[in-house]
């Protein structure tokens, strides 16, 4: 069994990720000045400076949509049922398919993966924009158009986790995920707010219009990338693939398990994704109907939240190894399942904004610090089977997603929040009693 706290061997940085000579041009100096700062010591490198430019349109698309997707269902059908529903469809890409794009991403180029699923959620988005316009939208294209989108991004996120350890050294793996975090949740920040004016202004339709835009642009940034056409093995020197899928599969899944530290951080976000994260499926019903804010507001609710996890972004940026991870993410999960039942009780919405960008700075524990765990102690090989272990443990969030809509029809939407956190907090809670090593991961 793999030691638990022993850090990864450091790999070199390859010569083609150095960092270029800036071009004769007045920025030049404010962004070398920029990129010394330790927080943001990542972007030194090419290949990673335009992965991370695709990320901040692609996670613009993808926050937008968090409102865009669930105000359009809940306009066809005043359903909180159906909130979950819309969600829970994209559990079973997520769970079957997973495993092949994991194996894809180690044994296919990563690159030409990301850009031909960019491409196509761009073009989904497009459909559903048009369907909109002309009044023909209809439930059940809300549902088709979510169940393709989560066959694609299923393919697309592992691809994408392992480029981002390709593009720079070890030493500056924890710093790169911490960048892409602020991203995600700069998008978390913003995404949301502007969906909701979208919306208010023009109808769902502006927003998905922008949605599709902002696709195309992040596949734009991405195809200027220059990564070698090989799988990663072949890039390696190995030069040939190892079986078939299947065994390819189970090697994944193998180590996953006997790396206690994997294991544990895997654990974590799983409790984290069935139980806590999915209170978000609600939102629209709190934002209508118990805080009476509307679309506009629940951007807002999302906007705050994104602030809170911003910051913590910039934390695991700024830090990067010298941080006790372990700890943050068992006290951080606890924290953001505690944070989940303040804000089902909260009924003044500036409470509830606060509320929510305190969920959101502990929502990094649960997963971009857990990624980071992930990613530091996986070996590149099989970096892409484990990052889609992780994004299988998020087929749990769509499950939850289901599970809170039926509860909220039984107990209401308050109730079903606040036990579902609870929920979510002890079983934390139970990882830290059960694997006291957890603690000491770095």
């Amino acid at each position: 069994m793999e030691s638990t706290l022993r850090s990864p061997p450091e790999k070199e940085a390859s010569d083609e990720n150095d960092v270029e000579p800036g071009p004769a041009r007045p920025f030049s100096r404010l962004f070398a000045a920029f990129i010394r700062l330790r927080t943001f010591e990542a972007l030194r490198y090419r290949e990673f400076r335009l992965l991370w430019l695709g990320e901040i349109f692609r996670s613009m698309a993808t926050w937008m949509d968090q409102v865009a997707r669930g105000w359009l269902i809940y306009e066809l059908t005043d359903s909180t049922v159906q909130l979950g529903l819309v969600r829970g469809v994209q559990a079973i890409p997520v769970l079957l398919l997973s495993p092949v794009a994991g194996s894809a991403a180690d044994r296919l180029p990563r690159k030409i993966q990301v850009m031909v699923a960019q491409l196509l959620d761009g073009l989904m988005f497009a459909v559903v924009a048009a369907l909109i316009i002309s009044e023909e939208i209809r439930p059940w294209h809300v549902y088709v158009t979510a169940f393709a989108m989560a066959c694609v991004q299923t393919f697309q996120q592992p691809a994408r986790a392992a480029m981002v350890a390709d593009a720079v050294p070890s030493s500056h793996l924890t710093n790169a995920i911490g960048l892409n975090s602020i991203v995600f949740n700069l998008a978390r920040s913003t995404g949301p707010a502007v969906a909701g004016v979208l919306i208010a202004t023009f109808g769902t339709a502006g927003s998905y219009v922008a949605q599709a835009a902002f696709y195309f642009m992040a596949t734009a940034w991405t195809a200027q990338i220059r990564m070698e056409n090989l799988s990663p093995s072949e890039s390696r020197g190995r030069g040939r693939r190892h079986g078939s899928f299947g065994r390819s599969i189970l090697e994944g899944w193998k180590f996953s398990w006997r790396n206690e530290t994997v294991r544990a951080g895997l654990l974590i976000t799983m409790f984290a994704s069935f139980f806590i994260i999915p209170f978000t499926t609600l939102l629209p019903v709190f934002a209508r109907d118990l805080l009476g804010v509307g679309a506009t507001g629940q951007g807002l609710l999302l906007t705050a939240m994104g602030l809170g996890a911003l910051c913590s972004a910039f934390l695991i940026a700024s830090l990067g190894d010298r941080m006790q991870r372990g700890v943050l993410m068992l006290a951080g999960v606890s924290l953001y399942g505690i944070g989940v039942i303040a804000f089902s009780a909260s009924r003044w919405f500036e409470l509830s904004l606060v509320l929510m960008a305190i969920t959101g700075a502990t929502h990094v524990s649960s997963h971009a610090l857990v990624q980071t765990v992930i990613q530091t102690y996986s070996p590149s090989e099989l970096r892409g089977r484990t990052m889609a272990i992780f994004q299988m443990g998020h087929v749990l969030l769509t499950l939850g997603s289901l599970f809170i809509g039926s509860l909220a029809l039984l107990v209401g939407a308050r109730w079903a929040v606040a036990l579902m956190g609870a929920a979510g907090a002890l079983a934390i809670l139970a990882i830290a009693i059960a694997l006291p090593r957890t603690r000491y991961i770095r």
